[in-house]
C-alpha cells in the first residue's frame, strides 16, 4: 500500500495548493449527501404545506442554494482549485421524519470535484433548516459524507451510492 501523505504541505509543513499542471484531464464525478433530522410535527407540517414556509418553497430555494454553493466552493475553501462545473444536480427527498439531500457533481478536469459535491450538499440543508428554524429550533444536520467519486487516481463508493 502506497504511504498517504497530506497533500496540502509543504516539504516545510507549510499549507500549500496542490500542483495539478502535469495531471490528466479526466471526467470527475462525485456524489455527496447531507441528513436532516427534524421533529415528526415538522416533518409533518412540511409535507402538509406542500414543502413551502413563510420564506417560500424549502426544496426548490435549497436546490438554487446547493448549486450556487458548488460553484463557489473555491472561495470558500482555501487550497480548492476554481473549477467550471459542467454539471451540479441537487435532489432531495423526505425520508420519514428528515430529509436527505445529495448533490452530483461534474466536470472534465484535473482535480476531483469532492469538495464541490460536499459544500453543495451541505449549503443545500443549510438552506433547508434556515427556511424551517421557524418551526423548531430541534432541527439537525446530520452525517454530511462523500457516497461515490469517480475519475481520479482513487475510485471511491460508500455502499448503494447511485
Amino acid at each position: 500500500m502506497p504511504s498517504r501523505r497530506l497533500t496540502h504541505v509543504d516539504a516545510s509543513r507549510r499549507p500549500t495548493m496542490v500542483d495539478v499542471g502535469a495531471k490528466e484531464v479526466t471526467h470527475r464525478v462525485a456524489i455527496a449527501e447531507a441528513r436532516i433530522r427534524m421533529p415528526r410535527t415538522v416533518a409533518r407540517a412540511l409535507r402538509a404545506s406542500g414543502h413551502r414556509t413563510g420564506k417560500g418553497p424549502v426544496f426548490d430555494t435549497a436546490i438554487v442554494a446547493g448549486v450556487m454553493a458548488a460553484k463557489r466552493t473555491h472561495e470558500l475553501i482555501p487550497f480548492c482549485h476554481p473549477l467550471g462545473l459542467e454539471d451540479c444536480q441537487i435532489e432531495i427527498t423526505p425520508v420519514g421524519a428528515g430529509i436527505a439531500v445529495r448533490c452530483r457533481v461534474s466536470v472534465h478536469h484535473r482535480t476531483g470535484v469532492e469538495m464541490e459535491a460536499l459544500t453543495g450538499a451541505a449549503v443545500a440543508a443549510l438552506t433547508i433548516y434556515d427556511m424551517c428554524k421557524a418551526l423548531s429550533h430541534d432541527i439537525e444536520i446530520a452525517q454530511l459524507r462523500l457516497l461515490a467519486k469517480s475519475g481520479g487516481r482513487r475510485p471511491f463508493a460508500r455502499g448503494a451510492a447511485g
